[in-house]
């Protein structure tokens, strides 16, 4: 399937972007307008992209079906202000209700059942229900066009974090499950960021992983193996040398079972090794699929 960007509706494209592109982190934007009226809406067109200084962008797209713009939009533009709340599962329901589009005057904390807070360096109110809030100054608002659907960049800067120490893993850290952070894909689909969702990558070798083309060729051709385990096997700055003294009960057993079927004992190696890759054991799997080359 191909698509030309110029040659579908704006609604349909819109679809397509937004069921490819996620999940995507939804910010809870909290404005004043000049008159000093509050407003609160989400927005998962939004993402961090820079820590010095520290930088923050969502966007309030223009309407695709009428080409207008949003209160939020129009307020950051008087007042250059806004606070990013970040959305969890235990608010996602109300974020939800305060996306409606309330006419100028209505207050989306009250509608939306949310406590504002005063904050410390900017007009906007926080969030006290989300688990961290931004008070940001707004830096630069880049329009991309003029059509429905076209974006407003909102480039922000955080002046000042407020963090519900709750969610501080015991090193301090923000921990994934405590935060339970939730996130926006395609139609009216969210995902929850926590839980069996959530999964460990080690971070690439510093020294400069091997990579999938140095695995030796009965690794890298493996019919078991998949493309993310031959990624954890290439993350080594050498491949590594049969250690003598590597003692594997299992890897013993099929050694002893499948002496005579060699086709059938390399299967059985590769898919233990694939298991012990599951467990994150990435020096284990080495040698047991060392051992297989060694021995077949």
């Amino acid at each position: 399937m191909q698509i030309d960007p110029s040659q579908i509706k704006t609604s349909e494209l819109h679809a397509y972007l937004l069921g490819a592109v996620s999940p995507r982190p939804i910010c809870f934007a909290s404005t004043i307008d000049a008159d000093g009226q509050p407003n609160l809406s989400p927005f998962s067109f939004f993402n961090v992209f820079g820590s010095n200084p520290p930088t923050l962008i969502f966007s309030p797209a223009r309407r695709v079906r009428d080409n207008t713009v949003k209160h939020t939009l129009e307020n950051v533009y008087a007042t250059k202000e806004v606070v990013i709340n970040v959305v969890n599962y235990a608010m996602v329901q109300q974020a939800s209700l305060a996306s409606c589009e309330y006419p100028v005057g209505v207050n989306e904390f009250e509608k939306a059942g949310f406590t504002p807070l005063k904050s410390e360096k900017v007009q906007p109110f926080r969030v006290k229900e989300s688990p961290v809030q931004m008070e940001c100054i707004v830096k630069q608002i880049i329009e991309t066009g003029q059509g429905g659907g076209a974006g407003n960049l909102v480039i922000c800067e955080p002046v000042m974090l407020h963090i519900n120490e709750d969610i501080l893993d015991l090193n301090g850290r923000i921990d994934p499950h405590k935060i339970d952070l939730v996130a926006r894909m395609g139609g009216d689909y969210y995902c929850r960021a926590s839980g069996d969702a959530v999964f460990e990558v080690a971070k690439p070798n510093t020294k400069l992983g091997i990579g999938v083309d140095a695995l030796p060729l009965a690794i890298r051709q493996s019919t078991i193996l998949t493309g993310n385990d031959l990624g954890q096997l290439g993350n080594v700055h050498e491949v590594p040398f049969v250690d003598a003294t590597f003692e594997d009960h299992h890897l013993k057993n099929i050694i002893q079972y499948y002496s005579v079927t060699p086709d059938e004992m390399e299967k059985e190696l590769h898919h233990y090794a694939k298991k012990l890759l599951t467990e994150g054991k990435v020096a284990a799997a080495w040698q047991v699929l060392l051992t297989a080359g060694s021995i077949l």
